[in-house]
């Protein structure tokens, strides 16, 4: 069973920045994307920034430039670094791993912007 949890959420004023972490624990034999997601409230769930086995990355437009997703495979842990934040980039980030046997997500981490 595969198990991925995330930290790293908070409160920010806008234009600070945050590092969110996901670390996967449990049999994983092969990840082949890790990316970040997030659901506004109201909102549906949607695709921020991904990174590919190949170390490939793929942001969303309204993050380029200001998100910074990386990885460390040894550890199974994916990272997003997130800069210049924006009121708008308020809510709860989940992590996903994608992996020859399922994907998986995690539970979440609240991230609250203020103006």
């Amino acid at each position: 069973q595969v198990q991925l949890v995330e930290s790293g959420g908070g409160l920010v004023q806008a234009g600070g920045s945050l590092r969110l972490s996901c670390a996967a624990s449990g049999s994983i034999f092969r990840t082949d994307l890790m990316g970040w997601y997030r659901q506004a409230p109201g909102k549906q769930r949607e695709f921020v920034a991904g990174i590919f086995s190949e170390s490939r990355t793929n942001y969303a437009d309204s993050v380029k430039g200001r998100f910074t997703i990386s990885s460390d495979n040894a550890k199974n842990t994916v990272y997003l670094q997130m800069n210049s934040l924006k009121p708008e980039d308020t809510g709860v980030y989940y992590c996903r791993f994608s992996t020859v046997t399922g994907g998986y997500w995690g539970q979440g981490t609240q991230v609250t912007v203020t103006s």
